[in-house]
């Protein structure tokens, strides 16, 4: 059980790093919704390096749950239309 719960930490991790990378803002700069796109990106960015944290404790349970709600944020801003994202591919869900 231990094994599947670091395989799955890991791959959430991996998951939230790559989103973070590919997720481009996609609103114009200077406008409200520019203001909510950097508040996702932060927001998830927070969940990254709070699940980094959590891991170097060995706590994964936190730290899986940090990397999931960090994807969360960035999956949702893509749906709403904060986010570029790729069409294709295991990152996001639109």
């Amino acid at each position: 059980m231990a094994a599947d719960l670091e395989e799955k930490t890991d791959r959430y991790e991996r998951l939230l790093a790559e989103a973070l990378d590919a997720a481009t803002v996609a609103v114009p700069e200077g406008s409200p919704l520019a203001d909510a796109a950097a508040e996702y990106r932060e927001m998830a960015r927070s969940y990254l390096d709070d699940g980094r944290h959590f891991r170097e404790r060995g706590d994964l349970v936190n730290a899986l749950a940090s990397f999931s709600y960090g994807h969360g944020w960035l999956d949702a801003g893509a749906r709403i239309g904060l986010f570029d994202v790729p069409d294709e591919g295991h990152l996001f869900t639109v």
